[in-house]
């Protein structure tokens, strides 16, 4: 489990993109990269991590179910996710 300092602050990064979405897009397309520049780093989408939902884990995670792959396998073998079981030939 990742601290929750940790977590925290990618949720105030994920905050910050959703907010300077838009004016972000229209700098970009008007080419002002100086006033680009001048917006808070973590506003910058490229900052953001993709974190286990559950854990917080950000090695390992499986986009399709947004979390890593450690929790995957134990709710696979308890049958917590719909449609996933066990391999076996």
């Amino acid at each position: 489990m990742s601290k929750q300092s940790i977590i925290a602050r990618e949720k105030k990064r994920e905050r910050l993109v959703a907010k300077y979405a838009e004016k972000r897009a229209a700098l970009k397309a008007a080419g002002d990269y100086k006033a680009l520049d001048a917006l808070p780093k973590n506003a910058s989408p490229v900052r953001l991590r993709n974190r286990c939902q559950l854990t917080g884990r950000p090695r390992g995670y499986i986009r399709y179910f947004g979390i890593s792959r450690i929790k995957f396998r134990e709710m696979a073998l308890e049958g917590k996710i719909p449609g996933v079981r066990k391999a076996s030939w």
